[in-house]
C-alpha cells in the first residue's frame, strides 16, 4: 500500500485567519535566536560556553531576554492554533499542536521566573553556582522543563505524523530535531561541559524546526 503525500489543509482551514497565525509560528524562533545570540555576542562577561541562553534576563539588560522570552511564547502559542487548523484530522495532527501550545506557555513562564544569575554573569556576580536557588530561580527551572519537554514531544509527534503522510525527509527532520535538545538538554543537565552551549544547539533546532513546519503549512494555505 503506497502511503498518501498529500499534507495540504482542508478547504475548511483555508481562511485568511489561519496565515496570519503560521506567521506568529514562523517568527517566533528566529526573533529568539537572533535576539539571544545578539546578546550573547555582546553583553560583557557572557560566555554560550558557560553561561545559557536564559541567563541573559540578569543584569541591567535583563528586559531585553524576558520580553524575548515573553514575545517568542506568545508567538509560538498564536502559532499553535494555526498548526490546529492546518493538521487537523491528520495522524498527529491534535497533539502536536497541543504541545506547542505548552511549550509557548512554558516560554512565556520562563521570562516572567527570570534564570538566578551565577558562574560569573553578571560581571561581578561570584563564580560558580548561586548557593541557593531564588523562587523565581525554581520557577524559571520549572518553566524551561516543561516548554522543553513539550517541544521534544511536539518534534516527535510531528515526525509521526510526516512519517505517516509520506514525507520521510521531514519525518526525519523532526525526529532529529527533538533528539538534538533532548541530547542538549540532558547534557547540560548532568553538568556536562560546553553543557550551556549543547543545549543552545538543541534548543535552537527544535525551536527553529516548528518555524520551518509553519512555514511548510503557509505555503498551501
Amino acid at each position: 500500500m503506497t502511503a498518501t503525500r498529500n499534507t495540504a489543509p482542508t478547504a475548511g482551514h483555508t481562511s485568511t485567519s489561519t496565515r496570519p497565525l503560521l506567521g506568529a509560528a514562523i517568527v517566533s524562533a528566529p526573533l529568539w535566536a537572533a535576539v539571544s545570540l545578539a546578546q550573547a555576542a555582546t553583553r560583557e562577561g557572557f560566555d554560550l560556553t558557560r553561561h545559557p541562553l536564559s541567563m541573559l534576563s540578569n543584569g541591567d539588560l535583563g528586559w531585553l531576554q524576558i520580553t524575548n522570552f515573553v514575545l517568542a511564547g506568545l508567538l509560538a502559542a498564536a502559532g499553535a492554533a494555526g498548526l490546529h487548523r492546518v493538521l487537523h484530522g491528520t495522524p498527529g495532527g491534535t497533539w502536536a499542536p497541543r504541545l506547542v501550545l505548552v511549550y509557548g506557555a512554558g516560554m512565556i513562564a520562563a521570562g516572567a521566573f527570570a534564570m538566578d544569575p551565577g558562574q560569573g554573569f553578571p560581571s561581578g556576580t561570584p563564580s560558580g553556582a548561586p548557593e541557593a536557588l531564588s523562587w523565581h530561580g525554581y520557577g524559571h527551572m520549572a518553566a524551561g522543563t516543561i516548554a522543553f519537554t513539550a517541544l521534544i514531544a511536539a518534534c516527535y509527534v510531528l515526525g509521526h505524523h510526516f512519517s505517516r503522510t509520506g514525507h520521510r525527509g521531514a519525518a526525519t527532520a523532526s525526529r532529529v530535531a527533538g533528539t538534538a535538545l533532548l541530547i542538549g538538554n540532558g547534557w547540560a543537565m548532568t553538568g556536562g561541559q560546553y553543557g550551556s552551549l549543547t543545549l543552545a544547539v538543541g534548543a535552537l533546532t527544535a525551536m527553529l524546526w516548528i518555524s520551518a513546519v509553519a512555514a511548510r503549512y503557509l505555503r498551501t494555505t
